[in-house]
């Protein structure tokens, strides 16, 4: 991240503005093509599933954590990094919170980490906070909870509704600059964006959230074993990349793959 990228406060500065643009990013490559366009990127834990084919988020350690953070941030000049942390990581105490958070930043250059929980996690929140670790709040749709909520559904109807009220208000409260809302009712969004003095970062929430963000595999098309009813795929790579490798196995097969300007003459052909 160099000296003129983007920082929290310039994230939380952006509240009722002009929305703030976030998709995932594992590759130095996917860094480079978004840093022009996006406010901050995520390295999300996402990459279990989208890139190592992992069932969920859960098995993530800390370790491929740090390692697509240093891919990502070797792609950054102007966006900032905010980097996830995984499951196991931060949930038994602030203080191991501090230490595996510290450890990201430290081995990644992220600008903040982000985290999931509510009125749960504020204690962790403000203990980071107060020690110079900036935090993106997570609420909503858990995915590392997803054993506890019963799968990926809906988070905040009906009486679930003042539950996760009560969760922004904690979030912001403990001193986050921002917070995702994931899989949240649409009118909730808005009624919490209006509520908290922090950016909220909606992903199948509500376009009157503060910004958005996407998995950018999900977007592009790469990522196809299924499609949440919040992705808009703007590409279909996935979909191209698997013609383009049929093509290419044809060729080489029928031997029309190398033509003559793909080899080398000898030298006396030269």
């Amino acid at each position: 991240m160099s000296a003129t990228a983007k920082m929290p406060d310039d994230i939380r500065a952006a509240k009722g503005r002009t929305p703030l643009v976030s998709l995932t990013a594992y590759t130095t490559p996917m860094a480079q093509m978004m840093d022009e366009h996006c406010d901050f990127v995520l390295v999300g834990d996402s990459v279990g599933m989208v890139l190592h084919g992992l069932p969920s988020t859960l098995g993530v350690t800390m370790e491929m954590m740090i390692m697509h953070g240093q891919a990502v941030a070797r792609g950054l000049r102007r966006a900032m990094m905010v980097i996830d942390m995984p499951f196991g990581s931060y949930e038994e105490s602030p203080q191991q919170a501090f230490r595996n958070a510290a450890r990201l930043m430290a081995q990644t250059s992220a600008g903040a980490v982000k985290l999931e929980g509510g009125v749960v996690m504020a204690e962790t929140i403000a203990f980071l906070v107060a020690r110079g670790i900036p935090v993106m709040a997570h609420i909503g749709l858990t995915p590392q909870s997803v054993n506890t909520l019963g799968g990926y559904k809906v988070q905040g109807r009906g009486a679930a509704r003042d539950a996760l009220l009560a969760d922004a208000d904690a979030v912001a409260d403990a001193g986050a600059f921002a917070v995702v809302l994931e899989k949240v009712p649409a009118r909730l969004a808005d009624d919490i964006t209006a509520r908290v003095a922090i950016p909220t970062i909606g992903i199948g929430a509500s376009v009157g959230c503060d910004g958005q963000i996407l998995v950018v595999d999900d977007m592009l098309g790469l990522f196809t074993a299924f499609k949440a009813k919040f992705v808009k795929r703007y590409a279909h790579l996935g979909t191209d990349g698997a013609a383009a490798i049929a093509a290419y196995a044809e060729e080489v097969r029928g031997r029309r793959f190398p033509a003559a300007e793909h080899v080398f003459a000898d030298e006396a052909q030269a």
